[in-house]
């Protein structure tokens, strides 16, 4: 039942305990049984987008329609979607809610997709969820990658008796796998030209793709400010008696040192906030993350000020401007399109205190590499140019091809691997060595750089 004020009435007043799941499993997993379930993964179709979600709600409907056992908290947007979904799980678990974060692509293993309470699901866990999923008839086609993955954190999380669930999607929105969720808010993080084969030309094209995750009365938090995509939003919110809150209008943030910041809400004002996650855009991901929480407040949810401070201080984000060592320094982030790339640029050149920069770059073939090469060449000394193993990944000889015109030292190294390795080797200990493109190649440097830094 829906309240008359749109809100979802959430019987949740006392959070649960932390120690209990559904059921207990064997927790002695074969590495070959582990490692099969994800080649068989692996080998389904990487995208479905266009296919509906037909095939989706069959499986659920077959589990039991796990997605309905417990709260959820959706979120889409170009980029900012993963901090701020992470954000809101960790005010909800530190709130003492049993909390699920479903996100993607993982860095280094597929288990970091499915966590509950901060911690990634087990090896034994994602065979039991892979073998659920397998186990039940799919309808007329096979599921994809994405799909697949989406049921088996779905599984997962009723399986461990979560209270809140925060849902990431993959890609778009409208006929994204998770948009079979009932969510308590939607949440559209900003936008910008992606995935333009599935997605649209345009952003308001894409604005309609995002926005097919708002729900009838559903409120919607949003830190979208194009006009253009701004009036697709509201128009499909309005169609859909859904209240929108926006970033800059119904909320807001006086950004101060390092980052922290005071923020004006919907409905409170809390000084000296501050997010564990570095760069100036994080601070409108937290931003939103708390408006979404007070909007949480407003449907009976327990969440505190103190709470909300203490979730976003002990917030880990990896592969976002993850800092991992310090002589030299190494800065891990994806910077995977235009507009994170821009960011990225943002933060080299004004919080590095002008120390040398050496970038390890790998692109993906269908992202706009000229455009990004443009934005984070010109804040470095060096460039080493490489290639994740991902089929996707853009030959870098065209990217070196590309910079040119930028006259840096530059070098190609096609194993990433070979490529961090020669940059840590090459750096001075005041150097930065930036890695970034792709979050594929941030997380085959991730585990590289064990075996190439000195204990």
């Amino acid at each position: 039942m829906w309240g008359a004020n749109g809100y979802r009435p959430i019987a949740l007043s006392n959070p649960t305990n932390t120690m209990n799941s559904k059921n207990t499993m064997n927790p002695i997993t074969s590495d070959k049984t582990y490692n099969d379930c994800l080649k068989a993964m692996y080998s389904l179709r990487r995208f479905g987008i266009k296919m509906g979600l037909s095939t989706i709600r069959r499986i659920l409907k077959e589990l039991g329609n796990p997605q309905d056992h417990f709260g959820c908290i959706h979120v889409a947007g170009t980029n900012g979607k993963g901090s701020i979904a992470s954000g809101i799980a960790s005010i909800l678990n530190t709130a003492g809610y049993r909390t699920g974060l479903y996100t993607s692509p993982h860095l280094v293993t597929f288990n970091e997709r499915i966590s509950t309470n901060g911690r990634h699901i087990s090896n034994a866990g994602v065979v039991a969820a892979y073998e659920a999923v397998k186990n039940v008839h799919h309808g007329s086609r096979e599921p994809t990658f994405f799909e697949f993955a989406t049921a088996m954190a779905l599984y997962d999380f009723d399986r461990e008796s979560i209270d809140w669930a925060v849902i990431e999607t993959g890609m778009g929105g409208r006929l994204d796998a998770t948009n079979i969720v009932r969510p308590t808010i939607s949440i559209i993080s900003n936008l910008s030209l992606e995935h333009q084969d599935y997605l649209g030309n345009s952003l308001a094209q894409i604005a309609g793709e995002k926005g097919g995750i708002i729900k009838k009365g559903i409120p919607v938090v949003t830190g979208v400010r194009q006009p253009g995509a701004l009036s697709v939003l509201n128009d499909i919110a309005a169609a859909k008696s859904a209240p929108v809150f926006r970033l800059g209008k119904d909320f807001r943030v006086r950004r101060k040192s390092g980052n922290a910041f005071t923020f004006f809400g919907i409905q409170n004002r809390w000084p000296n906030m501050k997010t564990s996650l570095m760069g100036r855009h994080q601070v409108d991901n937290a931003a939103i993350s708390l408006a979404a929480c007070e909007l949480l407040n407003r449907a009976g949810v327990s969440i505190s000020e103190e709470n909300c401070r203490q979730g976003l201080f002990n917030l880990c984000w990896p592969g976002r401007l993850e800092i991992i060592s310090e002589s030299p320094r190494i800065i891990l982030d994806g910077a995977h399109n235009l507009a994170a790339a821009r960011n990225l640029a943002t933060f080299l050149a004004q919080e590095t205190d002008q120390r040398p920069i050496t970038m390890v770059i790998g692109i993906l073939d269908d992202k706009p590499y000229e455009a990004m090469l443009s934005a984070l060449i010109p804040v470095t000394q060096k460039v080493i140019f490489t290639r994740p193993k991902i089929d996707r990944g853009l030959p870098p000889e065209t990217l070196y091809a590309e910079a040119r015109q930028y006259g840096k030292d530059m070098t190609l190294l096609p194993d990433v691997h070979r490529a961090v390795e020669h940059a840590v080797n090459q750096a001075a200990p005041d150097d930065v060595i930036c890695i970034a493109g792709s979050l594929y190649v941030v997380g085959e440097a991730k585990l590289s750089l064990p075996h190439i830094l000195p204990s």
